[in-house]
């Protein structure tokens, strides 16, 4: 069975930073989605992104990690969220300059009325010991279809926002019989 990918939608981050980056109106013709994101953080602070799917706020997010930070390895887990907290890094300003994490987010089944599933492998290079570079398994326990996805910095803190030239790119993915 091939694969194909279809680019969806392409948001770059201008002048000025966003504090989120919206993907809305999804198509719901594909088998799964996929999200490619080169992010930086427009402040110094934390470095952990959040994700949102159909605007839901209901406590209905979990997730599972493994990640190392160039001198340790380690691993967490939370569940009953309003939003997946720990859904792939954005370099702050006070990392290497210059420097975008990269965030690669698969969603398969997307359009099923099962809770959905999200697989990201994330790095984040600076040029010192707090690099990092992480697995992360997500859950949202909600039957919906995807309509939309939501991309936030520092896990949604309001303070925080995307720096310019953060770019994400969505793909539906669809089997070929």
């Amino acid at each position: 069975m091939a694969y194909t990918y279809s680019k969806i939608a392409t948001y770059t981050v201008g002048s000025g930073g966003v504090a989120s980056i919206d993907f809305t109106n999804i198509p719901q013709t594909y088998t799964d989605l996929a999200i490619v994101c080169s992010a930086r953080n427009a402040s110094s602070g934390g470095i952990d992104m959040g994700m949102r799917f159909n605007g839901n706020t209901g406590t209905n997010y979990s997730y599972r990690s493994v990640y190392g930070s160039g001198s340790s390895a380690s691993s967490g887990s939370a569940s009953s969220e309003t939003l997946f907290t720990r859904a792939g890094y954005a370099a702050g300003s006070g990392y290497t300059a210059s420097t975008f994490s990269n965030v690669s987010y698969y969603i398969p089944n997307y359009t099923s009325s099962n809770n959905k599933s999200v697989s990201i492998d994330c790095v984040n290079e600076q040029n010192s010991s707090t690099a990092y570079a992480g697995l992360f398994a997500l859950l949202w326990s909600q039957t919906s279809a995807i309509t939309s996805v939501t991309l936030y910095v520092n896990s949604g803190n309001t303070a925080d926002n995307f720096a310019q030239y953060s770019t994400a790119h969505l793909y539906g993915i669809k089997a070929e019989l």
